[in-house]
């Protein structure tokens, strides 16, 4: 096993431990977990994370991430007539209009990066993708601080 598949690993087995431990509780979750599982090579690191009650764990995020994180608006075409109406009306607007317009398209913007950013978050709303947000930044967290005692204490033992 070269580096980069090493690198690899660990960080599945980090990702899947993280998910694992929220107990398949949030989308983001969800979405790594199912993702994961996607791949026939991950199943023996899958397998030894979670050990083997694993499946179960496994077939109930693809189903659950697709209830619950699917909150897409549909619009109708009415709707995007009137809102095509509304963007020509602003163009002729003042400049406090389109100072709002401005601000609420960089954050339109950066909630698509967010969601790009975060697993599962193409499928969610604006409220629910900043809960997962502060879920996933959580875990993280504890994901790096973890690593990191992980690191020092292989230190410690090599130095001996």
């Amino acid at each position: 096993m070269n580096i980069l598949e090493r690198k690899k690993a660990i960080k599945l087995s980090a990702d899947i431990a993280v998910a694992s431990a929220r107990n398949a509780a949030t989308c983001w979750s969800d979405t790594l977990l199912a993702n994961a599982s996607k791949d026939d090579r991950n199943k023996i690191i899958i397998q030894q994370v979670l050990g083997h009650g694993y499946s179960d764990i496994i077939n109930k995020a693809p189903i659950r991430s697709q209830v619950i994180c699917s909150k897409k608006r549909v619009r109708s075409s009415s709707i995007l007539r009137r809102s095509r109406r509304i963007r020509r009306a602003k163009k002729r607007a003042t400049q406090r209009v389109v100072a709002t317009c401005t601000a609420k398209q960089l954050v339109k913007k950066r909630t698509q990066v967010l969601k790009s950013l975060i697993p599962g978050g193409e499928a969610m709303n604006e409220l629910f993708l900043m809960e997962e947000t502060v879920d996933y930044i959580v875990s993280l967290q504890a994901q790096v601080d973890v690593m990191r005692r992980l690191a020092k204490a292989a230190e410690v033992s090599n130095r001996k």
